[in-house]
């Protein structure tokens, strides 16, 4: 693999959750099936997001329509509460309602 094929892929991770408008999630699953890679990848593109970043990353939940724990601490209450004021609903199990809140891209 080369040097710049990572940077290339999690650039393009990275173009596609920006389309994703707000009060809308998509999964890690969904955004890997559109760009080709694995769900853990695109996770890790998600980590890899550099501080101050415009990409919408919060709006990038588990297959379940949940926020996932992170080992770093309290990011996932973070990203619950950046979605919340997006518009985003949850339940009373911590699950979005993907029915409602779920984002297809159209190509």
């Amino acid at each position: 693999m080369s040097g710049n094929k990572p940077i290339s892929l999690y650039a393009s991770i990275y173009a596609l959750v920006k389309q994703i408008p707000a009060g809308h999630v998509c999964s890690y699953g969904q955004i890997g099936q559109v760009i080709g890679c694995s769900a853990r990848t695109v996770g890790f593109a998600m980590a890899a997001l550099p501080a101050g970043n415009d990409v919408p990353w919060q709006r990038i939940v588990n297959s379940q329509g949940m926020v996932s724990p992170r080992a770093d601490g309290d990011t996932h209450l973070l990203q619950r509460a950046l979605l919340e004021s997006e518009g985003v609903s949850f339940d009373g199990e911590n699950r979005i309602d993907l029915s409602r809140h779920s984002w297809t891209f159209s190509f």
